[in-house]
């Protein structure tokens, strides 16, 4: 079912069996196939393709030149930027069809760089961001910057994409104001309001 507040551009083509959210942006030579789920107050530039099984939540915008296959799923806040490229099958074969197809997930807030290559199977962590031209080989945790082919871990950001410092009585701290911890399983937490 199509918002009667989406916009559709004329050009974009929405299969019957769509859904597209409120307030989202539609445009030219998009194709949401039907059965793809799109959330609220999304944005999906010219020349995007969603398949039957792609899940996104809100707020999501996808610049151009990027298709989503079945077995991706997005959460809110996501940025995908142009041609980024998702696979959906590591083995792949003209004519030969999984029984299912891995599921990529796209946690809440992460931003997708320029051109990166994100491989099946993998979760991209909440506030991560994976650099222009990176390829995401294996999973990326939350608030992890990554960069390269491979993509390795630089430094932990922010949700306001900032880098964050360490500091030797706070932890690691960012301009913005937020603090964050780092557990034991080297993964980073928010802790600005507490552990």
């Amino acid at each position: 079912m199509v918002s009667t507040e989406a916009f559709i551009h004329p050009q974009a083509l929405v299969d019957a069996g769509a859904s597209i959210g409120a307030r989202t942006r539609v445009w030219a030579f998009a194709h949401v196939c039907d059965g793809a789920a799109i959330g609220e107050d999304c944005n999906l530039c010219d020349h995007t393709f969603f398949e039957n099984g792609v899940r996104t939540g809100n707020r999501l915008t996808v610049k151009c030149g990027v298709y989503l296959w079945d077995g991706i799923v997005v959460e809110d806040d996501v940025h995908i930027g142009p041609a980024a490229v998702f696979t959906n099958d590591l083995r792949h074969r003209s004519k030969r069809q999984p029984v299912s197809w891995p599921v990529t997930t796209l946690r809440q807030g992460c931003s997708i760089g320029a051109n990166a290559t994100i491989l099946p199977g993998l979760t991209i962590g909440r506030w991560a961001m994976i650099g222009a031209g990176g390829v995401a080989t294996r999973n990326v945790p939350d608030h992890a910057l990554v960069v390269g082919n491979p993509a390795r871990f630089r430094a932990w950001i922010c949700q306001c994409g900032q880098k964050l410092e360490l500091n030797a009585t706070a932890g690691f701290r960012c301009g913005c104001g937020r603090t964050f911890c780092l557990r034991p399983d080297k993964t980073m937490e928010d802790c600005s309001h507490g552990p």
